[in-house]
This record gives C-alpha cells, sequence and structure tokens, in this order.
C-alpha cells in the first residue's frame, strides 16, 4: 500500500513569496523524505544548477484527499543541505531557540480577499456594491459573499489538526478572516503556510482565488492585514512587560514596517482603522494604533498585545522572528 504526499513550500519570487507544491507517493509506514525540485523554474536556482532540496518540516493529515495521505511543509535547503537564501524558516528558528526561555506565543489574525470573474467576489460588474458597514461579522446574501469556501476551508483546518481559533468575515465585502494559535513562533508560521495552502486549495474546486493583496480596492475600502498577537510569559505574568513590549517595538518601528509585507504604505494610511506607516503608536483598544493593547489586558494587568502593521502578504516566519527578537532582546538588555 502507498500513500500520497503533498509536499508544499514557498518559492522565490519577490517581493512576496508564492506557495509552491507538488506529490510524491510513498510506501506505507514511510515517513516523507527530502525530496528535490527545480529551483529554476521557482526562482530559487539557475538553469545551470537548478537543483534544490526540499525538507519536510511538519506533516498533517490531508483533509482533501483523505486516508493516510499528508500534507508536508517543507523549507528549501541548497544540495549542501544548508538553507537557501530563500528559507526564512532557519532564521525563525533561530531566534526561537535563542529566547525560548521567554516561551514566545503567537496568535495571527489572516485576512484574505475572494476573487471571482476578475473583482471581489460579490462586487457588480462594472460597479461597486453599498459602502462599508454592514458587511464586518454579517450575516445573509445580501452582505456576506464566500461562506460556503470558508466553511469548507475551517473543517479543513481542523481536520489537519492545525490550531484554527476562528472565522469572521470582514469589512470589506468579499473579504474574510481566520486566526490560527496560540503557539510557539515556527508552529503558528507553518500552520499560517499551510492554512493558506488550504485555502487556495479549496477556492480551486469553487472557482473562486483567494488573495492576500493589501489594499485590493483603492479609495474608501478596508485593506488586508494579518493582526499579530504576541507574548511572553512574563507578559502573561504581569503588566509591567507589556508597556515594555510596546516601547521596544517603538525603538525599532522602521525595521519593521520594512519587513510587514510589501505594499504596506498603501494599507497604513490612518484611515480604516490603520495607524500611518511612518508613525508608531499604542493604546489601550485603540484600533488607530500600531499596537494595541486589549481592554481585557489592562483590566487584568497580564496577557499580550497585537501588532495591528503586518501586510496580510507578510511572511510569517519573518515576522514572529523580528517581533520575538526585539521584545526578547530588550527584556534581556533591560536586567
Amino acid at each position: 500500500m502507498v500513500y500520497r504526499a503533498e509536499y508544499i513550500w514557498i518559492d522565490g519570487q519577490k517581493p512576496t513569496g508564492k506557495l509552491r507544491s507538488k506529490t510524491k507517493i510513498i510506501a506505507e509506514g514511510e515517513a516523507p523524505p527530502i525530496w528535490g525540485f527545480d529551483g529554476s523554474s521557482t526562482e530559487q536556482a539557475v538553469g545551470k544548477d537548478s537543483d534544490r532540496v526540499l525538507r519536510p518540516v511538519r506533516t498533517v493529515p490531508d483533509p482533501i484527499r483523505g486516508g493516510d495521505d499528508k500534507l508536508v511543509m517543507c523549507d528549501v535547503l541548497n544540495t549542501d543541505m544548508t538553507p537557501h537564501e530563500t528559507n526564512k524558516r532557519a532564521q525563525c528558528a533561530e531566534v526561537a531557540e535563542k529566547y525560548a526561555s521567554h516561551e514566545p506565543w503567537f496568535g495571527i489574525e489572516q485576512e484574505y480577499t475572494f476573487f471571482k470573474d476578475g473583482r471581489p467576489h460579490g462586487w457588480p460588474a462594472g460597479g461597486f456594491p453599498a459602502p462599508q458597514g454592514g458587511y464586518y461579522c454579517g450575516v445573509g446574501a445580501d452582505e456576506i459573499w464566500g461562506r460556503d469556501v470558508v466553511e469548507h476551508h475551517t473543517e479543513a483546518c481542523i481536520t489537519a489538526g492545525l490550531e484554527i481559533s476562528g472565522t469572521n468575515a470582514e469589512v470589506m465585502i468579499g473579504q474574510w478572516e481566520f486566526q490560527i494559535g496560540p503557539g510557539d513562533p515556527l508552529q503558528v508560521s507553518d500552520e499560517i503556510w499551510l492554512a493558506r495552502w488550504l485555502l487556495y486549495r479549496i477556492a480551486e474546486d469553487y472557482d473562486i482565488s483567494a488573495h492576500l493583496m493589501p489594499k485590493p480596492v483603492a479609495g474608501d475600502w478596508n485593506g488586508a492585514g494579518a493582526h499579530t498577537n504576541f507574548s511572553t510569559n512574563e507578559m502573561r505574568e504581569s503588566y509591567e512587560p507589556i508597556v515594555a513590549a510596546c516601547e521596544a517595538l517603538g525603538k525599532k518601528a522602521d525595521v519593521h514596517i520594512k519587513e510587514y509585507g510589501a505594499g504596506i504604505e498603501s494599507r497604513l494610511t490612518g484611515l480604516h482603522e490603520t495607524a500611518p506607516w511612518t508613525e508608531y503608536s499604542y493604546g489601550v483598544s485603540d484600533r488607530g494604533a500600531s499596537v494595541r493593547i486589549p481592554w481585557q489586558v489592562a483590566r487584568d494587568g497580564k496577557g499580550y498585545i497585537e501588532d495591528r502593521r503586518p501586510n496580510a502578504n507578510m511572511d510569517p516566519y519573518v515576522v514572529t522572528a523580528l517581533i520575538t527578537d526585539t521584545v526578547c532582546s530588550d527584556f534581556e538588555s533591560a536586567r
């Protein structure tokens, strides 16, 4: 007997990497081995030295094919088994190990936009829907488009064992969100990529495409982000580290903005529940701030913070590593 393993990886396209995948048939009882691919077709090699290596890093049940089939998240190596320059997971792993004693946890809110027939799903041909206002967490055929895909995707994530913790319709019609977490930097990042792959793949069956563009429609319409919730063991115990984390992020605001996803200036305008990309701020219950401290965290005197700046198209390996390094290094220097 055999099973199918869908090997999934991130390519070398710039400024935003794309998901790729291919299927390997494996004998029953055998673990997915390393495998090769043509890096010259994914912008990860040149033709005269085209071979690159896929190394399995996380394997979950395949909720689409079922049975014993698997989804296999991989990172990309050179043929000498060193991490490829596009392998952001390797860098995230180093940071996670360095600051493991702080027990960093993440929960990521992945927004995305459905497109159908070249326009956001639910938008009339050649025109615009009613203004924003009734779509966020809405219900009814005049408010919501794409719920069938969302429900299918949610069930698939649960079956795959991903830490999906919720879904909701977003502010712009045709826009949705799912949340992954809590978990450590590597787990959450792996699972965001796997959940993205499942979203794209399932939407295929409905002749719909899902996009992570940060500003899918110009004008008075919400963009799409990946609000990143973060805590350490210190933050989960008292309030002073909450404020210290916000201050630490402010010290390196310019560094973070550059790594939070291509096109961030189109989304972080100071409108539509964002802070301007050129400014840094934080506040309690403030969705117009760069970083929000939830009201219950201020009340309880402990908990987590929400970095509202990352784009929907951000690389979770990059973002979780950067936040962990910035906050935890500041904590250690203050000791």
